[in-house]
């Protein structure tokens, strides 16, 4: 007899080993700006049940007791929490790096002083939403950001605490791109071009249709992407090139065929425990109130392998497509867009077949999910990559 049952399926289970080395833990969906394109963002003064601090400090524990080597605080804005520098200090005295996504506008000098005396361990990751404090806050929809989120990224900068800056592509800021990529590269960390946010997930906690519709109006368009994508052509064939070599098996109808819920895990900040940031859907949560982290990686390890879509749609299209993995269709994008895990999302389908286009593995018109001969296609591929870099040489 099993020792444990499944209350949502009514399937006993046993114990086995699962990974846990990388921990998401959403302090809040509180933030202090009201970006147009967030996917899960509230108001500073929103009245919720978050976790309190000793609810977390033990899961943070629980979460070294597996293993666990780092901890990303992401939010919302994570530094709203008040207690933020004691649940900090907890996972770093335990030994675990800590990353932390933020706005960089609540950076206080606390704050700093405390990264300086126990560093992360990670370089800080800043969204920065506009060069100036026009298209900031054209982005940020909050007076009086731009400053502050500045201030805060000097303060870093000043005190030689390793960061990195990351931009959301909007209509305000689409002209500052070369700006902030020649100001990005004098940012000690930043070994490498920044990366972009160019199309956007809608609200995963599906709680605003009003704010689904802002988020669709901001996304770019299928020929916009590939040209910001393929700016440098000979990079951007190469990386296709890799990316298809690598990743370019139709998945089937099985549905997680990504690494969510192997090794890295998310908790909410209701304290539910989920596969990834993305996938809200009820039946891939567990509330760790209820039950230990241990108990509910288990329980959701055997939900999410259980999983095979049975829409006829994904089945006959996404399941087939040898564009899948560069497509951002997944159960969680699926979730926020149609309630359901195995719908087809139309607008990432029509991106990654626009990107396939411009390399020239489909032809206008053309369906991935159709094509027979995709080896020979991607043979091609690496063949034009190749005379592209002798024309550069």
């Amino acid at each position: 007899m099993s020792e444990y049952v499944d209350k949502v399926y009514n399937i006993p289970f046993d114990k086995k080993a699962v990974t846990l080395r990388h921990l998401d833990i959403e302090l809040t969906e509180r933030c202090n700006n009201n970006c147009v394109h967030c996917y899960i963002n509230k108001p500073v003064s929103h009245q919720c049940d978050e976790m309190s601090t000793d609810f977390i400090r033990e899961l943070i524990q629980q979460a070294a007791d597996k293993g666990c080597l780092s901890i990303r605080f992401t939010g919302g804005e994570p530094l709203l929490r008040p207690d933020f520098a004691e649940l900090y200090t907890v996972a770093r005295q335990l030994g675990i790096r800590v990353i932390l996504f933020t706005n960089a506008t609540l950076l206080h000098t606390d704050i700093i002083t405390l990264f300086t005396d126990i560093p992360p361990l990670y370089p800080i990751e800043v969204t920065l939403y506009g060069m100036h404090q026009s298209s900031y806050e054209a982005v940020s929809r909050k007076p009086n950001t731009f400053r502050p989120a500045w201030e805060g990224i000097q303060a870093l900068w000043k005190n030689n605490i390793p960061f990195v800056v990351k931009q959301a592509f909007l209509p305000p800021n689409y002209n500052e791109r070369l700006e902030f990529e020649a100001w990005a590269e004098t940012i000690p960390c930043m070994n490498q071009k920044p990366d972009y946010a160019l199309n956007f997930d809608l609200r995963v906690r599906r709680d605003s249709e009003t704010r689904n519709h802002e988020i669709r109006n901001v996304r770019m368009s299928p020929e916009h992407f590939v040209e910001i994508m393929a700016r440098n052509p000979k990079r951007y064939l190469n990386e296709m090139q890799q990316f298809m070599k690598k990743f370019s098996k139709p998945p089937g109808n099985k549905l997680f065929t990504c690494g969510a819920g192997c090794s890295a895990w998310t908790v909410d900040s209701f304290g539910n425990l989920q596969v990834c940031l993305m996938v809200r859907h009820p039946n891939l949560i567990v509330n760790l109130h209820e039950l230990p982290l241990d108990e509910a990686m288990q329980i959701l390890t055997r939900r999410k392998e259980s999983l095979y879509s049975r829409n006829i749609e994904y089945r006959e299209r996404c399941a087939q497509c040898f564009l899948y993995d560069r497509c951002r269709q997944c159960p969680g994008t699926a979730w926020c867009e149609h309630g359901v895990m195995d719908q087809p999302v139309d607008y990432y389908c029509a991106l990654a077949h626009a990107e396939a286009q411009a390399c020239g593995l489909l032809t206008a018109g053309e369906k991935a999910w159709e094509v027979r001969n995709r080896e020979n296609r991607i043979r091609k591929l690496q063949t034009r990559e190749r005379l592209v870099h002798e024309k550069s040489s």
